[in-house]
């Protein structure tokens, strides 16, 4: 997998990471980031799905509801969020790709409170990697990687190969997240 963490610590630039990487490696990098959820969640169950951990850190401003602002994500919140992101920035990236201009954003996300069986969880996970992968088919031959824009005011200029990488690395900040809302479930699960 990329080196995200280098991001995260600002040793390297979203393009720097992403210089000499080509369709075929954002596949590959797209699969192991979801191999990667997977693993996280192989044991998991219905009750883990919905199981409310306990996060001291929690702060989520975008929440709709004030209730939930300081509220700790459950494990379908983090699945139904993350994947949204990737999708949102592969669906950008392609049309980056094609020299198409930035018109808005393209996202959506499904009401978390509706998924409430593991099950769920991993159709939403299979989805959204047929989804990824589909938009990388819709690359043209030779990309418009000339095309560079600020994803967010004050960051780096990133072309279409940026764009991607930027939701996963978005889902794999939310790695910790979902192992310790995992470990806290289990851990609820031992104590009963």
């Amino acid at each position: 997998m990329l080196d995200y963490a280098a991001l995260y610590r600002k040793e390297r630039t979203v393009q720097e990471l992403v210089r000499d990487l080509t369709v075929a490696d954002l596949r590959t990098e797209t699969d192991e980031m979801y191999d990667t959820i997977e693993r996280l969640i192989a044991d998991c169950s219905d009750a883990d799905v919905t199981f409310q951990p306990v996060d001291p850190n929690a702060h989520d401003p975008f929440a709709t509801d004030p209730a939930a602002v300081n509220q700790a994500w459950t494990l379908a919140h983090v699945i139904v969020h993350l994947t949204a992101s990737c999708e949102e920035s592969a669906f950008l990236a392609a049309e980056m790709a094609r020299g198409v201009p930035f018109h808005g954003r393209s996202r959506y996300e499904v009401p978390w409170e509706t998924v409430t069986s593991i099950a769920q969880v991993r159709q939403r996970l299979a989805e959204s990697r047929r989804m990824l992968h589909a938009s990388l088919q819709m690359w043209p031959d030779h990309p418009h990687l000339e095309y560079m824009v600020e994803p967010w005011p004050g960051a780096s200029l990133v072309d279409a190969r940026g764009r991607y990488v930027l939701g996963l690395a978005h889902a794999y900040d939310h790695l910790g997240q979902i192992a310790e809302i995992v470990r806290q479930a289990r851990a609820g699960k031992r104590e009963e």
